[in-house]
């Protein structure tokens, strides 16, 4: 079972999207504790999220997702239920057609991603070692995160000794107003205005390495979350990602070759 939190950065749909959901009988959470009323997902449940947060993504209003949806049980394959509904839209009128085109790419796109979800790679425990970094904490979306990498370069650029890394200071999704901090480990270097130079200490962690672009990187933290959980492990924050191999400042690569460890700090 997951937490609201866990299924917000699983899926990338704020916590206050899944509660407006809930509210709006289109994402029930499996089961709500009588004492917290804190809400929990299971796998189902995050596989009807992930196809909403495309079809958001896409640009179908709620009514419309509402309706796509609609007849999702629980325990049904998300996939084949799409395809339904797809055979269905098809029938329909004229300005459904564009509808009936994006199903069908979001259909393509999650059976191609299913058989290569870190095929090669496994979950670890390991303890992280203790690193000098350059740090620049932003505040914003996620993908401005490359100011903070050519600031770093540019004023440390000689004496970087490791991968890039972005730490996470929220442990759920946000659409615009994010906190994380862009760092590049470093052999000496003082702090300037806007670059923290300090020790990042060292943590027992759980890690597991995502292969393949960034926009796919919900289903690595949704098979390291369900590890921490079945362990009962207790996170920290801040979240981790390191780029082992990720897009040059000319040259992008093939975003199929990524490959981004997930690094989360648990309490010993």
């Amino acid at each position: 079972m997951y937490t609201i939190g866990e299924l917000s950065k699983i899926t990338s749909l704020s916590i206050k999207s899944l509660r407006l959901y809930h509210d709006k009988n289109i994402l029930l959470p499996s089961s709500v504790d009588p004492f917290t009323s804190y809400r929990y997902y299971d796998d189902q449940a995050v596989e009807k999220a992930n196809a909403i947060a495309i079809l958001k993504k896409i640009g179908f209003p709620l009514l419309v997702i509402k309706e796509i949806l609609e007849g999702y049980e629980k325990g049904d394959d998300i996939i084949d239920y799409l395809k339904d509904q797809q055979g269905k839209i098809k029938s329909k009128i004229e300005e459904y057609k564009q509808i009936s085109s994006s199903i069908n790419h979001i259909i393509q796109m999650e059976e191609a991603m299913i058989p290569e979800a870190n095929h090669d790679f496994e979950i670890e425990e390991k303890q992280i070692e203790t690193i000098l970094i350059a740090g620049y904490k932003m505040r914003g979306a996620y993908d401005v995160v490359g100011k903070g990498f050519r600031a770093i370069s540019k004023e440390f650029g000689r004496h970087i000794v490791g991968k890039p890394m972005t730490l996470y200071y929220d442990g759920e999704y946000h659409e615009k107003d994010a906190r994380f901090e862009a760092c590049f480990p470093i052999r000496k270097g003082s702090s300037t205005k806007d670059i923290s130079v300090r020790r990042l200490p060292g943590k027992k962690a759980v890690t597991l390495i995502h292969k393949g672009p960034f926009d796919q990187i919900g289903r690595s933290y949704q098979k390291i979350f369900s590890y921490i959980n079945l362990k009962s492990h207790q996170t920290m924050l801040p979240f981790r990602e390191k780029y082992i191999k990720s897009p040059g400042m000319i040259f992008k690569g093939n975003p199929n070759n990524y490959l981004t460890e997930i690094i989360i700090s648990i309490k010993q």
